[in-house]
């Protein structure tokens, strides 16, 4: 350090030492962990001053916590009910936590800078580059602004068509609350509802159906696959990781809205009452929702076994990288079925759509697996012990296990009776699920190291 510097940095007070020690030492993973932690916190404050309960008393501070996890992960799970237990001012500031922990502190941050005439700098971009997942620090600014663009775009034109809808049964300026709120829910694959019962009372209604549905698949999807799409307009222009995400989730979809179909038509409880249309519709909904979305049109509880575990796996697989979805993600689950099916044809390069995926792609998504698996099934292990659990109960709690890591919301009822220490349990799931399993490893470690040893290669057997 020159003289210069000593003597600006003896000028500076002790917390400015510290901040500038600690921007120039941390990672882009660890920054976002802290400020991720930070907006928690924040959020659970102001959700247990009195003024956000509908009834002017304090809902806790550990439901509190509990909410503003849930919101900043897009997660959706709650252990109060939103539209009751909070009052306007305590949703509101639900839905700016959902919106930030949606579209990424560091979007909101760039437009700021943007504003004020700053320049963003390369820990910045990085910063960018690890909260969009994108794969090239090139023209982030760009994408940070294209993100803003799509997010305003879709929930303007989403809450205007719900706005439409609900005019007539609440009035304008409720319906036009209403529709902003679930506009942002869904985009950001949040599934918080101002209903109870989630979007059950509008389960063969098209207008609210495809709306949301559109919020939260395009949301899913990824703005990097938004922007590509918009850019490219052709198929064969597309990035490999645009079309690996675009045929991962169709064939989903597809396999999903077939298998719940044919497995709640006979079942009274959720598809009884329901028109053919309307178990199309229903069918669809829930084939797509535990994608990350959250919200649900019939009740989870009441679907037969083999329905429940499907959604199980749908969330665990989650949504696309980059998108506002959580789970092990599609691209993940592709990634390791070629390496599974090439293993099987004799080995060689693994490829799809005539380009190779590099070797070190498909030991990131191993080690994604894994660790989310392990992950999933000692929460579950957790909740069985905290929650008391009997063996009868252990699908309900491997759903709600599933669905904090997968920030995806769903609930087979089990939410709502956790004990403090199973929703501290919960919390701490959530907000590991919404910084995934490899983002939480860099925060971790401080150094990644070689190596320089090398070793003569062996086999072990394996099936």
């Amino acid at each position: 350090m020159n003289d210069l510097s000593r003597g600006k940095a003896g000028s500076l007070s002790l917390p400015e030492r510290i901040v500038i020690k600690l921007k120039n030492n941390i990672s882009p993973p660890q920054l976002i962990t802290v400020v991720f932690s930070a907006l928690i916190l924040v959020g659970a404050l102001l959700l247990s001053m009195p003024f956000s309960s509908s009834t002017n008393h304090s809902v806790g501070f550990l439901n509190a916590f509990f909410t503003s996890v849930s919101a900043v992960c897009v997660n959706g799970l709650v252990v109060v009910d939103t539209g009751s237990a909070f009052s306007v001012a305590g949703q509101v500031i639900i839905m700016i936590l959902i919106q930030i922990g949606g579209i990424g502190f560091m979007t909101v941050g760039v437009m700021v800078a943007i504003i004020l005439g700053k320049r963003i700098g390369l820990k910045q971009r990085l910063i960018i580059q690890q909260t969009t997942q994108s794969t090239s620090s090139q023209g982030l600014v760009k994408l940070s602004l294209y993100m803003v663009l799509i997010v305003f775009a879709f929930e303007s034109v989403a809450t205007l068509v719900l706005t439409l809808r609900w005019m007539d049964d609440m009035g304008l300026a409720k319906a036009l609350y209403y529709g902003m709120f679930h506009s942002v829910s869904a985009f950001n694959n949040a599934g918080f509802a101002l209903w109870s019962d989630s979007l059950s009372g509008f389960a063969g209604d098209p207008v609210v159906n495809f709306t949301i549905i559109t919020l939260f698949v395009v949301g899913g999807l990824g703005y990097i696959v938004i922007v590509d799409i918009f850019r490219k307009r052709s198929w064969r222009r597309l990035s490999l990781h645009s079309k690996v995400v675009l045929t991962a989730s169709l064939a989903l979809t597809a396999i999903g809205f077939l298998l719940i179909f044919l497995l709640e038509t006979w079942n009274k409880a959720t598809f009884g009452d329901m028109s053919y249309g309307e178990r199309i519709m229903a069918a669809l909904f829930q084939s797509l929702t535990p994608r990350s979305a959250g919200f649900n049109t019939i009740d989870i509880s009441s679907m037969v076994t083999a329905s429940q575990f499907l959604l199980i796996i749908l969330m665990f697989i989650g949504a696309a990288s980059g998108g506002t979805g959580g789970g092990i993600k599609t691209n993940t689950v592709v990634v390791l079925l070629l390496a599974t099916f090439n293993t099987f044809r004799g080995g060689g390069q693994i490829h799809a759509f005539e380009r190779k995926i590099a070797h070190d792609t498909v030991m990131r998504a191993l080690a994604v697996v894994i660790s989310a698996l392990a992950f999933v099934l000692t929460v579950a292990l957790l909740l069985i012990v905290t929650e008391n659990m009997l063996e009868e109960h252990f699908l309900e709690v491997l759903f709600e296990a599933t669905s904090a890591f997968s920030t995806t919301g769903l609930s087979m009822g089990l939410t709502n009776d956790l004990s403090p220490a199973g929703k501290v349990i919960v919390s701490i799931t959530m907000f590991l699920g919404r910084l995934g399993p490899l983002t939480l490893a860099f925060a971790l470690s401080q150094k990644r190291q070689t190596s320089k040893l090398g070793y003569p290669e062996d086999h072990i057997l394996i099936g």
